[in-house]
């Protein structure tokens, strides 16, 4: 198997790594998190410029025909940067749910409006009782001669409140638990009858609890076939999951090469920390826990490029496991070898860790996934 990677992807990587280190320092991200936005529209547009926006869409409708590789490597170069922007709601969930499930007429009116960054999505899914079970699904749908009325309760909905039309999933058949019975809507975040509850995550990403009253949407907005969108939801998951293992090797990298400077930096007794060999072993360990989750990430995008969904699933949870591992190790240890000053807001070092908590909680949390790798381990 051929590990390398072309001038082409390699170009992007150095792009973005570029932009984050000279656009997107530490100090313009808290201003850009304390923005009305919580994010950049500038870093938007030029995300739209750089091609990043059109990574994952095919060239018929103006993308780049790019593979799940190239998310990773656009991934990793975000990570570092800490970048706020709904990137992977916007992109690589409801991107590719747009791309692999949605209707011809649906392709063509939102995928060249991502591509260049004039629309954002934000997909509507889990609910509160869920506990990340994809088909735990009570929200439904009920026709109404050509229209739908669509009721229920949806959880942490990432970049609801920048997002321009949401994806809601609601089932038309059948009850929680069922993997038959749910479809997507496609609705605009300005409908009559949703209220949203916004709030900011940990990591100073943002997200809403939506309830749905009586919203009222055409026919129209069925995004797919009728009662068959759970396969597709759970595919963009899991590309997602891999995503974020990508993500959160750049985090980790960051990390790292924050920890060592400061150990070189930080004296006690008239000599550099970094000259007690403890601390040396701790940073080497770190150093390998990071190599071993970029492998893993790596691993997880090439079997996303799988044609066996059953295959891609399963690498994806086993992916999330053990960065969820890793990242926390790597994560305490910075902390610990920083002391006081790693948990305060003014270094963000203790904001490198909070990303690195939240992406193992979203789309399934460690526990979640060590069980249905297990689970599908034995079945297979």
């Amino acid at each position: 198997m051929n590990f390398s990677f072309t001038e082409e992807q390699l170009a992007l990587e150095d792009t973005l790594r570029r932009f984050v280190a000279k656009d997107y320092t530490f100090e313009k991200r808290q201003q850009f998190m304390a923005s009305p936005d919580g994010f950049s529209r500038e870093a938007w547009a030029s995300y739209a410029e750089l091609g990043l926006l059109a990574l994952p869409f095919p060239e018929e409708f103006d993308g780049l025909n790019g593979t799940p590789l190239d998310t990773y490597l656009a991934m990793r170069a975000l990570g570092a940067g800490l970048t706020l922007e709904p990137y992977v709601s916007t992109i690589v969930l409801c991107g590719a749910i747009v791309r692999d499930y949605a209707s011809q007429q649906h392709k063509a009116s939102l995928i060249p409006a991502l591509c260049n960054g004039t629309l954002m999505l934000s997909l509507a899914h889990y609910e509160p009782q869920a506990r990340y079970c994809e088909s735990a699904i009570n929200a439904s749908a009920q026709r109404q001669g050509q229209q739908w009325k669509l009721q229920g309760h949806k959880a942490v909905v990432l970049g609801a409140a920048s997002a321009d039309q949401l994806l809601i999933s609601a089932r038309t058949s059948g009850v929680a638990g069922d993997e038959n019975g749910i479809s997507l809507f496609l609705v605009p975040a300005n409908t009559s009858g949703l209220t949203f509850k916004h709030y900011g995550c940990h990591d100073g990403t943002r997200a809403a609890d939506i309830v749905l009253n009586d919203v009222i949407v055409d026919d129209t907005a069925l995004l797919g076939p009728e009662g068959t969108a759970l396969p597709a939801i759970m595919q963009a998951i899991a590309l997602t999951n891999a995503a974020l293992t990508a993500e959160a090797t750049g985090v980790m990298q960051a990390l790292n090469d924050a920890t060592l400077e400061y150990l070189k930096t930080r004296k006690q007794f008239g000599v550099p920390l970094s000259s007690f060999q403890a601390l040396q072993h701790r940073l080497a360990d770190m150093a390998v826990a990071t190599v071993q989750t970029d492998s893993m990430a790596l691993l997880a995008a090439i079997e996303m490029q799988s044609t066996n969904p059953t295959t891609r699933i399963r690498r994806a949870s086993g992916a999330k496991t053990f960065v969820g591992q890793k990242a926390r190790h790597v994560g305490q240890e910075a902390i610990q070898m920083h002391g006081g000053i790693g948990v305060t807001d003014e270094l963000i070092v203790g904001h490198y860790f909070k990303r690195l908590t939240v992406i193992n909680s979203l789309f399934g949390d460690l526990d979640f996934h060590l069980q249905r790798y297990s689970d599908m381990i034995v079945a297979a």
